[in-house]
């Protein structure tokens, strides 16, 4: 019976064990933000033609904000994505906020309030 009890208690303290170093693993896990709308429509839909090259290339389209726009708006017409304005806004961001850092200047300038 000591044998049985014995037992027992070191499967009920190796189960205590498991479950709070797994509890301290967790805690030190730290979640990945949700990626942004605009980078989620430039990953889908641009990302096959217009690696980050594209971007950097000598004889850039894009020189300041509202040119990323144009730009933006420009090639998702000729792909037919058919995107709202607040759409277009949000890839020029991603674009902008990754790779050329120019002011934003204008009205609207995203959906993403919260980051």
């Amino acid at each position: 019976m000591a044998d049985f009890l014995t037992r027992n208690l070191l499967r009920a303290a190796l189960a205590v064990a498991a479950a709070l170093g797994g509890a301290s693993t967790m805690a030190q896990v730290q979640p990945q933000p949700l990626p942004t709308r605009g980078k989620l429509l430039y990953t889908t839909h641009c990302i096959t033609c217009h690696t980050t090259q594209m971007h950097w290339r000598n004889d850039k389209q894009a020189t300041d904000w509202e040119s990323i726009k144009v730009q933006v708006r420009r090639w998702q017409g000729i792909t037919g994505l058919a995107w709202s304005d607040a759409d277009i806004t949000e890839v020029s961001r991603y674009l902008n906020d990754t790779i050329y850092k120019y002011p934003q200047t204008g009205g609207f300038l995203s959906l993403d309030v919260i980051r």
